[in-house]
């Protein structure tokens, strides 16, 4: 093979100017890498459920449209070949906002939720592509000193939108769904979001450093992108890993899809019956605090027990918590302070839980050769994972009643208790980990 070929892990070092301070852009295009990716996976289905969409339409389009990060390390290769990683970024930032824009256009149309699914899938490959050469300008510019340095901003910065989009945007929405309708209300929510990525991509025009790439035009992808596959099937256990990815997230994806809509879903229909801006309040913000304190204490945690001994705590984390949703749907509460209290345990397992499976993703590659490769490869099959329980997720629901659709979530986490033995862990270490959902 070529020795010129495409990895992902060759083809970061490449002369670029590193005159401009980091903190001038790496926080605003960590805001911009999470903005897209909560409106589309969050915050339209909160919309769709205001506009009398239902819950099995709601999971099984918006499910799909994970399918962009399940297979965004096929194309990731090709992205590599743009001489400028700064202009694609901007270019996918630019793709982003317009598919926002127009879906805001969009909702008074008669036939506006195939139009709206279809914007949405835009804005899910732009994202998606976005992550990808996102990341590749950011190992590509900063040195290893500056990455360590800057790495801890990345999640914050992440998870920073989706306080912007879960509560500040969605609480607006509730707002305004009160006196100028949810067509109106909504229109105008996804119209900020458009304008605030439309503005810091213009404002990264100046601010991102232009980092050339180092792979040559005629570099063979195909047969690297071959290799790279092939590799990652030859690794030891990996169909186990595979396994264990695939259903790490059963419970927790199902919980995320149906959970806000639970929230908004009328009484008598087993939900709680909440404004749009409760929901706002007590999952976009007190949810997504909450989150955060979990991610921050469980990368502690792990790292001083271990991941083989910390697993099973983990996964508790993870999954005991959603027991919550079945006790809220049980007593039907009206208290927004003991919803709040409920939901803020749940998102804070998940966060805690979370760390589990990308550190395990990170020891299995930590001894092949394409080690940045195969953990896309990963996250990929994690992604696919979440993407299949989200969307049967509704239908589930409509079948089983919210009650016993909790508890089926609960049912749902026992397959990845029972892999715990046969884990091909391989390292106890905990390594530095990301806090995206």
């Amino acid at each position: 093979m070529n020795t010129t070929t495409l990895t992902a892990d060759t083809a970061m070092s490449t002369a670029a100017p590193k005159t401009r301070n980091p903190a001038s852009w790496v926080l605003s295009l960590y805001f911009l890498q999470g903005l897209p990716f909560f409106m589309v996976n969050v915050v339209a289905g909160l919309m769709l459920k205001s506009l009398g969409v239902s819950n099995e339409d709601i999971t099984r389009w918006t499910g799909l449209l994970g399918l962009a990060w399940v297979f965004k390390p096929l194309w990731s290769p090709l992205l590599e070949l743009a001489p400028s990683k700064k202009w694609m970024v901007i270019a996918f930032q630019a793709l982003g906002a317009a598919s926002l824009g127009l879906i805001a256009l969009t909702l008074n149309l008669p036939s506006f939720f195939v139009v709206c699914i279809a914007l949405l899938a835009v804005a899910s490959i732009a994202s998606a592509s976005h992550d990808i050469v996102c990341d590749g300008l950011y190992i590509a510019t900063l040195s290893g000193k500056q990455r360590a340095v800057w790495a801890g901003w990345l999640g914050t910065c992440f998870n920073g939108s989706k306080l912007f989009a879960m509560g500040g945007l969605v609480i607006l929405a509730g707002h305004l769904e009160k006196s100028v309708g949810p067509v109106v209300a909504w229109a105008a929510v996804f119209g900020i979001a458009a304008v605030t990525m439309a503005v810091l991509a213009g404002y990264h025009v100046w601010a991102l450093p232009d980092t050339r790439s180092s792979v040559e035009a005629g570099s063979e992808v195909a047969g690297t992108l071959s290799d790279v596959i092939r590799s990652f099937f030859k690794l030891e256990g990996v169909w186990t890993a595979i396994a264990f990815i695939l259903l790490f997230r059963a419970g927790e994806a199902q919980v995320q899809a149906l959970g806000p809509l639970f929230l908004k879903d009328a009484r008598e229909l087993g939900g709680l019956g909440m404004a749009t801006t409760e929901v706002g309040l007590s999952y976009g913000t007190a949810g997504t605090l909450a989150f955060l304190a979990g991610s921050i204490a469980s990368g502690y945690f792990t790292a001083w027990l271990g991941l083989r001994r910390a697993m099973l705590w983990l996964l508790l984390a993870m999954n005991l918590p959603n027991l919550a949703f079945y006790l809220l749907a049980l007593f039907q509460p009206t208290s927004l302070w003991a919803i709040s209290f409920a939901v803020s345990l749940e998102t804070f397992g998940y966060g805690f839980g979370f760390v589990a499976v990308i550190l395990f993703m990170m020891q299995f590659v930590a001894k092949s050769q394409y080690q940045t490769a195969h953990y896309a490869i990963a996250t990929g099959f994690m992604a696919l994972g979440y993407v299949i329980f989200k969307s049967i997720s509704g239908d589930i629901q409509k079948l089983l009643g919210y009650q016993h659709f909790f508890l089926w979530v609960l049912i749902s986490a026992v397959p990845v208790f029972l892999m715990m033995r046969i884990l091909p862990i391989r390292e106890d270490e905990a390594a530095a980990a990301s806090n995206k959902p």
